[in-house]
């Protein structure tokens, strides 16, 4: 029976401090979650500072709140279920998790050296999570994980771009019909434009007598670097080129 007591319970004290516990954890996580990502946004990944702390607070909330059964749903389950063991929610939270997953992985997209969708499928997992806060009756747990979800969405974005990092660019090079290109002069070409060659991103072929390269330059002088704009127009003027594709180049 729905009641005024009922509906206190989840705003008790020792609810409140559960909550407290379940922020202090939450707030670890995503601190810990953008330092692990951060090495992924300083090497231009696609899987940056916003996807670590949005999974990594998500998991810890679906974690911690495990661990404090006798208050889900304001400890009324306890009372309901006094005479034997009450339904278990955490079967329930293992299949939406799963099926979330699955979920998100179609938000994933990936297309030549660029992948998009992760922060929004990493996003989706983290309202499921929400979702499941709210489920139990964690309303002030669930609360601050939306403010940390939507502040970590609108803003940590602008961090990225202020913090040190090394973004990359996708190349494609059709050279002309009887162009031997020369690695040498393209590693010359890209250092002079403040960029490096990634060796392990090399892709060659050749298709009616045409030498068609793609590679990924990483950016390793700010300053000096040239924008997309900057890059196709010396692209253009660069001898026996005949056509290119140029894109930024996040895996």
């Amino acid at each position: 029976m729905l009641t005024f007591e009922s509906l206190a319970r989840y705003w008790d004290d020792p609810t409140l401090s559960v909550n407290a516990v379940v922020f202090a954890n939450i707030l670890g996580a995503l601190v810990l979650g953008l330092i692990a990502g951060y090495e992924r946004t300083y090497h231009g990944r696609a899987a940056g500072m916003r996807t670590y702390g949005l999974v990594c607070m998500a998991a810890c909330a679906l974690t911690v709140l495990a661990g404090y059964p006798l208050h889900w749903y304001g400890g009324n389950h306890v009372t309901a279920f006094s005479t034997h063991l009450p339904p278990d929610p955490t079967r329930v939270i293992q299949g939406i998790v799963t099926g979330i997953g699955f979920l998100g992985a179609g938000m994933i997209m990936k297309d030549g050296f660029s992948i998009s969708g992760l922060t929004t499928a990493a996003s989706l997992w983290s309202s499921s999570a929400i979702g499941i806060l709210v489920g139990v009756g964690f309303y002030a747990a669930a609360i601050l994980l939306t403010l940390l979800s939507s502040s970590l969405m609108m803003w940590a974005s602008r961090l990225e771009r202020h913090l040190p990092a090394h973004p990359a660019i996708a190349i494609t090079l059709t050279y002309k019909p009887g162009v031997k290109p020369d690695r040498r002069a393209l590693d010359q070409v890209a250092r002079e434009r403040g960029y490096q060659v990634a060796g392990g991103s090399f892709s060659v072929r050749l298709a009616e007598g045409r030498h068609i390269w793609r590679f990924v330059a990483v950016e390793m002088d700010r300053k000096k670097a040239l924008p997309l704009t900057g890059l196709a127009g010396d692209l253009a003027d660069l001898e026996g080129i005949e056509a290119f594709e140029i894109g930024h180049a996040r895996n």
